[in-house]
């Protein structure tokens, strides 16, 4: 089953089960996917691993949103981007462990033959399309400049 065709029978249940939280946050995200697809192209229909860029994408605004309504005091906000944040990580596949990123960094590196920190973006276009969803990025990034600082 595809990432989209899944969103649509969650969505249908969701309606049967009246979760109208889970709702809304589906069909703001199949609206999010329709709109990267109308940038696309005519007709052009996002694969999962766009799709996965697109919930990480809505997963990263909830953290931050959450972060500014802390400072500001706004904790019934707060609530609502943490119930929005968990609908949209359970679309996501599990996170990778710290140990594995570790593994599939100094892969990248040893693949893309990076010796100091200025090669990082060549790691990073290694590793980015095969953690889409599976870790975030700032976090690939820290462990990245790690890896490459101990060399």
């Amino acid at each position: 089953m595809t990432l989209q065709q899944k969103l649509v029978d969650d969505m249908k249940q969701a309606m049967k089960t009246g979760d109208t939280d889970r709702l809304s946050v589906i069909r703001l995200l199949r609206s999010a996917i329709k709109n990267k697809e109308i940038d696309k192209g005519k007709g052009q229909k996002l694969a999962d691993d766009e799709i996965l860029q697109v919930i990480s994408s809505a997963v990263k605004q909830r953290k931050e949103s959450i972060e500014l309504f802390a400072k500001g005091g706004r904790q019934d906000l707060v609530e609502k981007e943490q119930k929005e944040l968990a609908i949209l990580q359970s679309f996501l596949p599990q996170q990778i462990s710290d140990e594995e990123l570790r593994l599939k960094i100094k892969e990248a590196i040893a693949q893309s033959g990076a010796t100091e920190i200025k090669d990082m973006g060549k790691v990073m276009k290694l590793l980015v399309p095969q953690l889409v969803g599976k870790a975030e990025g700032s976090k690939v990034s820290q462990m990245v400049r790690e890896c490459l600082g101990q060399k």
